[in-house]
């Protein structure tokens, strides 16, 4: 056994991060399906570490104190990033797609339990291969699977949620694009317009922001701080109760009502760039720890159920795409960019999702409301809704303790 302490894990993960950046700019397959760098470099790892066991019966473990504060630091980030006001814009799109995507979140959760009841699994298998990371991704799922092994006693929850989440990932980048391609063909008519005469949005093509200065820094920081602070009190005030949520939600509520009060106060002005690049930080160390340390020796005998539950999920969430997302939201070009964005968080991540959009609307053309709406719901409302589904069926009586 090597145990490396929490500066021993830090360097690692950075040298995980480093080694992931150069898989996906070198292996093609990395960089068609938007693998993230400390996805790729963490599993990377974790591979060799499992030869190194099977080999030697050498074991590395890592430290984890750092990876909870990095991870809430990462929900705290969204939280902040979150403009209230912004809302106005989608309008009664957004609300409609927000239910689209409640649907799917019972359905996934549906699928998992019913066929970890089929094959004997442990129903919180089912949850775990459910929404908590299809439509959760690797943060919302490390986050379930240490409440799960500590309320549970599932001592391999995390393990086996950073698997669902990391499958999730490649099939969200694999299934998005398809089937945008098969909406837009089969659509009246596609009704994005060429970029000349539409001004491109934010998160079509980003606008220059000003510079990063160690004041600025300092102030995000300190927002972080107070929203890990408050959000933690507030989760152990809650602790117990029929209001119970995990940290990581408490965290990004924080977030939300500090950023929009300081905002309509006009106190200060929260600024996303910086917040931004503290959340990507923090959200890729996290990841990095997390996927570095999985014990994979300990997922064998999950192995083929956990793809069985998967594949149906995939095929799940291109059916819904096609029948429900696209045609609830209009059956038109908009639609098709957002079911493939659908495809891209409902079974990844946001940025597979942007992924996915950005390739349909650069051949097709723009899809302002789309871009509005997906990177709202994917990295905000996401987080607060799939936390309100997973909290009902836990109340269902095969979870009871």
């Amino acid at each position: 056994m090597i145990e490396l302490d929490n500066f021993g894990t830090l360097v690692a993960a950075t040298l995980v991060l480093l080694l992931g950046r150069k898989c996906v700019q070198r292996i093609p397959l990395f960089n068609r399906y938007t693998i993230p760098e400390p996805v790729a470099g963490g599993l990377l790892v974790a591979l060799g570490l499992l030869l190194v066991k099977q080999l030697s019966g050498w074991e590395i473990r890592f430290d984890s104190t750092m990876k909870e504060p990095l991870m809430l630091a990462f929900f705290a980030t969204i939280g902040l990033n979150a403009d209230i006001g912004s809302l106005r814009q989608g309008g009664r799109s957004l609300v409609t797609f927000l239910f689209v995507v409640v649907g799917l979140l019972v359905l996934q959760n549906v699928i998992g339990l019913g066929l970890a009841s089929m094959m004997g699994l442990n129903p919180l298998t089912g949850l775990l291969s459910g929404s908590i990371t299809l439509s959760g991704g690797h943060g919302t799922g490390a986050a379930w699977g240490k409440m799960f092994s500590e309320r549970y006693g599932f001592s391999n929850a995390t393990e086996v949620a950073m698997a669902c989440a990391t499958f999730g990932l490649v099939l969200g980048g694999l299934v998005g694009g398809p089937v945008a391609r098969y909406l837009v063909r089969h659509s009246m008519t596609p009704e994005g317009r060429p970029e000349d005469l539409e001004t491109p949005s934010a998160f079509e093509k980003p606008l220059t922001g000003r510079l990063i200065t160690p004041l600025v820094l300092i102030e995000t920081i300190a927002m972080i701080a107070i929203c890990l602070s408050v959000g933690s009190f507030l989760s152990g005030k809650l602790h117990g109760t029929a209001f119970e949520l995990p940290t990581f939600v408490c965290v990004l509520f924080v977030g939300v009502v500090l950023s929009n009060i300081l905002s309509a106060s006009g106190l200060y002005r929260v600024f996303d760039r910086a917040v931004s690049v503290v959340g990507n930080v923090s959200l890729s160390l996290f990841l990095a720890m997390a996927l570095m340390g999985l014990k994979l020796w300990e997922l064998s005998a999950l192995a083929l159920p956990m793809l069985v539950i998967l594949a149906a999920q995939t095929l799940a969430m291109a059916l819904y795409a096609v029948f429900v997302t696209y045609r609830v939201m209009g059956a038109n070009y908009d639609a098709a960019v957002l079911a493939a964005g659908h495809c891209g968080f409902g079974l990844g991540a946001t940025p597979t999702a942007i992924a996915n959009m950005q390739a349909i609307t650069g051949r097709f053309g723009p899809s302002h409301l789309a871009f509005l709406i997906v990177p709202m719901v994917g990295a905000f409302f996401m987080d607060i809704v799939n936390a309100l589904v997973i909290k009902l069926f836990l109340l269902l009586p095969a979870f009871a303790l």
